[in-house]
Order: C-alpha cells, then structure tokens, then sequence
C-alpha cells in the first residue's frame, strides 16, 4: 500500500471513528469517500438510550483509489536514487535485441537473395543466445559484471559489424552469426540481479511489473525504427545503426554507478545447480510458453495481413500497448501462488477468442485483452526467480529463463511457421492459444511449486559463510 493511500484510509478511518455521530450526519460522512478515492461502508448501531448510532466503518478502495495509489507508487519508486537512470540505461541497452533478427534477415537476404538463408543465419544466432545465457551470466560473478559486460559488447558490435560490411559465404555469415550470438550483452540478468539492492522490499515487486511492462517499449518501436532504416536507406546501414545504439546504450549501462557498485557473490554451487530449485524450473518451462505464444501470435498477424501491411504493425502494437497497460496496472497486486496461473488465463482466454475471426478489428480488441495478461505473468516469472534462490545465483538463474524464452521464440515460430503452411494463418493462432493453455495447465497443475510473495518480499535468499569463533 503506497503511503499516499494509506494516509487517505486514516484520514476516513478518523472522520467516523472519533465519535459516534448522529444518523443524519452518516451521509455527511460518507461523502468524504468520494475525494479519498476510496468506499466507506457502514454499519449503524443503536446505542441504547440515546438518539445515536455508532458506525462500523469498512474501508476499501475505489478504482480511482487504486489507480492514484499505483501512479503514487511508481512515482515515489522513480524518485529512489539510480532508479530512473538504471531503467533507462538498460532499456537502451537491450533496444537492438529488438531490431537485430529483422535486420539480420533482411541484410542476408538482400545480400544472397535467400530467405532460406537469411533464417539459417538466424538460428545460428539464437543458438548462440541460447547457450551463452546462463554461462556469460554466471561469469560476472566470477569476473565482476562490468569486465563481461564489456567484453561481451565489444565482441557482439564487431560481429554485427562484420556481419554488414563483408560481403562472404553463407558459412561465414553463420559463424558471424553464432559468434554475435554467443557475445549478447547480459544485461537483462545484470540488471534484475541489480534491481533487489536498490529499493527496499516494499518496492521490489512493483519494480519488477514496470521493467517488464516498458520492455515492451522495445517491441513496440524497435521493428519499425529498423524496417524503415532498412527498406529506406539501407539493410547494411541498419545494422550500422544497430551497432551504434549497442555501443551507446551498452555503454551507458556499464559506467552506471549501480553497475560498479553491486558485486554478485562468486557461486559455491556447480553450474547448472540452480534447476534444482522447483521455481526456477516453473519460471523457464513458463517463460518458454508464454513467449511461444507470442512469437507465433507475431508469426500469425504477420501472415493475416502480409509484410507490407499497414494492419500488421497496427495490431502487434495494440498487442504490446495491452501488455504494457496491463504491466502498470497490476504493480502492487500481490502475488500468491495461484497469480501465475490468473495472469495466464486472461491471455489464454484472449488468445483463443482470436481464432473466431481475422477481421482486423476483432483480432485488435482479442489481441490487446490477451496482452493485459503478458507483462504481469512476467513479472512474476522475474519476482519466484529473485526470491528463490541466493543472490550469487540470481544472475545464472535468470540466465537460463531467459535461455527458456529464447527457445520458446523460435519454437513458436517454427510451429506456426508450419501450421500456417498447412492449415492458413488460423494455424498460427491455434498454436499460440496452445501454448497459452499448456502454461495454464502447468502453473495450476504446479502450484505448489510457485512461492506465496503476498506476506514476503521477492529479495533473494542471502549469501552466507560460515563465521569463526573464537572459543
């Protein structure tokens, strides 16, 4: 509960607790319900004797209540000290994660002629996204965050660099593509490891809801920034573009100050220890789903209305706007074991209303239904991940989520891919409802295995050494 809105609850708490009052005055009371933002119901009782009643006042609040006290909240949590900076740092930094695959297919494609081989070099790449996850994440605990960070950018813009200028075989282009793959920036681990030692345990789960929820700035603007780039002035000139902005955004993430100033513990525990922890798994198998279901969503729209159409980009970005909408208006909800399974429902639910219709205007108004739930369900994947395991872990572990969901990308796809072959763009969105109900079924099925953050913070687990004694 945000401080804003706690002193509106004591400000109506007082206004009828103080006195018994009269019951022609109860409604002067409760019409100070409506400038608190808040409901104030009453129940009289005679006091015998006397022409008066004493009221028992229950207290809740309104929709304005809540949505004044989630504004008041983020606000309040942008004004801790880095906040602001940090979230903007890596949002520039991550930006090109969403324009590399397109401009990576269409630079390849111009070049050779091939979509063929364009997605051949992109699933080199995401081979190696996939792999270096985990392992470049649990090196900045061993290195230090800002030496990986580092060499991991420097090695990834030459690669990308090479990958625009030189004009080589498909098997180099490959290797190129692996290679920038493998060197992708940690920076969403590096950050949400980050996130638990700049705000107080109050404000870690709201943090959590709007990095996920203005990520999806990324998906938003980045496709059109790069296909108009790359169809306007150039395909090797977007890649250019890309380097700049990794350089530029990776740059400012790595001399931030939080970045120098939180040290991840090095791991006493063997690589990969950390899937022993049921949440970690649940958070990787989910995040696989959840964004298998987009991709083939994307994969669908985009097979619905054709690459040149206007309608395309129209209603993926609706799709985000949901997400996005979603993500802010659900930072303070608290998250039991069964929000997961909630948050999934409404995009399963929306995701299978699409497949009555491909007007553009019905797949817009199921499409952004479906996406309030994205943002949320992510946001708990980042919160059970930081709370369930020690914080010389958290970097490793949301390595491999992270690995989960680039798997689920370039499942989804593929299965839509097939399905649209066989079947149409219908195909696409029975996947994509398919996978939606399968991380359902697995959140409820799973339950147990989700942690109860509603009476606890999302902080991870603390490090701890044996202490000498001296006896």
């Amino acid at each position: 509960m945000s401080a804003n809105l706690e002193n509106r609850w004591m400000t109506a708490f007082g206004a009828l607790l103080r006195t018994s009052v009269h019951r022609r005055d109860a409604r002067t009371a409760l019409g100070h319900r409506s400038a608190c933002g808040i409901t104030l119901r009453v129940r009289p009782r005679r006091v015998a004797g006397c022409g008066v009643v004493s009221l028992r006042a229950i207290v809740t609040p309104t929709p304005l209540g809540r949505y004044r006290g989630e504004v008041a909240g983020y606000r309040d949590l942008l004004r801790t000290p880095g906040v602001g900076r940090i979230i903007a740092a890596q949002l520039t930094a991550r930006f090109p994660n969403g324009m590399t695959s397109l401009a990576v297919l269409l630079h390849i494609e111009h070049v050779t002629g091939s979509y063929g081989a364009a997605g051949l070099v992109l699933a080199a790449a995401s081979v190696g996204q996939a792999v270096s996850g985990p392992v470049t994440s649990r090196w900045m605990g061993i290195w230090g965050m800002r030496r990986v960070l580092t060499l991991t950018l420097l090695v990834c813009a030459s690669a990308i660099t090479t990958l625009a200028l030189v004009q080589t075989s498909l098997p180099v282009y490959m290797a190129l593509g692996l290679v920038a793959g493998l060197s992708t920036p940690p920076v969403q681990s590096a950050v949400r490891t980050i996130y638990p030692k700049m705000v107080n345990s109050r404000q870690l789960t709201p943090l959590f809801s709007l990095d996920a929820s203005l990520q999806e700035i990324i998906w938003i603007l980045a496709p059109v920034v790069i296909t108009f780039v790359a169809t306007q002035v150039g395909t090797w000139e977007a890649l250019i573009l890309i380097v700049v902005i990794l350089l530029g955004g990776g740059g400012w993430f790595i001399l931030s100050p939080e970045v120098g100033r939180v040290r991840i513990p090095r791991s006493r525990r063997a690589f990969g220890k950390v899937l022993t922890k049921p949440p970690v798994v649940l958070a990787t198998v989910i995040g696989f789903l959840l964004i298998g279901a987009c991709s083939a969503v994307e994969a669908g729209v985009v097979a619905t209305f054709g690459h040149g159409g206007l309608e395309a980009g129209i209603v993926l970005a609706v799709f985000s706007i949901g997400s996005l909408a979603g993500g802010l208006s659900s930072g303070s909800i608290p998250m039991g074991p069964w929000a997961m399974a909630r948050r999934l429902g409404i995009v399963a639910v929306g995701l299978a209303a699409t497949m009555v219709s491909l007007d553009v205007w019905w797949l817009g108004g199921t499409l952004l239904f479906a996406g309030i739930g994205i943002a949320p369900a992510l946001a708990v994947i980042f919160a059970m991940t930081s709370a369930s395991v020690k914080f010389s872990d958290t970097a490793e572990a949301y390595g491999w989520v992270g690995t989960g969901q680039l798997i689920g990308a370039a499942a989804g796809s593929a299965v839509a891919g097939f399905l649209i072959d066989g079947v149409g763009p219908q195909g696409a969105y029975v996947a994509a409802t398919a996978f939606a109900v399968i991380g359902v079924a697995v959140a409820v099925v799973f339950v147990r295995g989700f942690p109860d953050l509603r009476h606890r913070d999302a902080s991870p687990i603390p490090d701890t050494e044996p202490v000498g004694t001296i006896t």
